[in-house]
């Protein structure tokens, strides 16, 4: 018996290198909402909330964004106000919040007021 490949699964080779960066910095935007609790109703209160994690995630994707910035075109804006909406969430979730320049990735974005 041969297995016929699924029609609707493309191969990672014809997928537009754009397209592939786009995805990865849409999971990675999603799950840092997640773990800053943003899905919840009540953030402050969400059981989800995990700021270590979501300063991890904030971080690879602010590295993403800017190793990859001249190859988004004009997907780069609302992927780089998405990172910054994440990283000013971040800063008031934080009891303690970090100086301007040191909170999660902006050692690579430059600070986030």
């Amino acid at each position: 018996m041969t297995e016929q490949p699924d029609t609707f699964v493309r191969e990672l080779a014809d997928i537009p290198a754009v397209e592939v960066i786009s995805r990865a910095a849409v999971m990675l935007m999603s799950s840092a909402a997640e773990k800053l609790g943003l899905a919840d109703e009540d953030p402050d209160t969400s059981s989800r909330r995990d700021l270590d994690e979501a300063r991890r995630v904030i971080t690879a994707l602010a590295g993403l964004v800017t190793a990859s910035v001249e190859y988004l075109g004009p997907h780069a804006g609302p992927i780089r106000e998405g990172l910054q909406s994440l990283q000013r969430a971040f800063r008031e979730a934080s009891a303690h919040p970090d100086e301007p320049g040191k909170g999660p990735g902006e050692k690579y974005t430059g600070p986030v007021y």
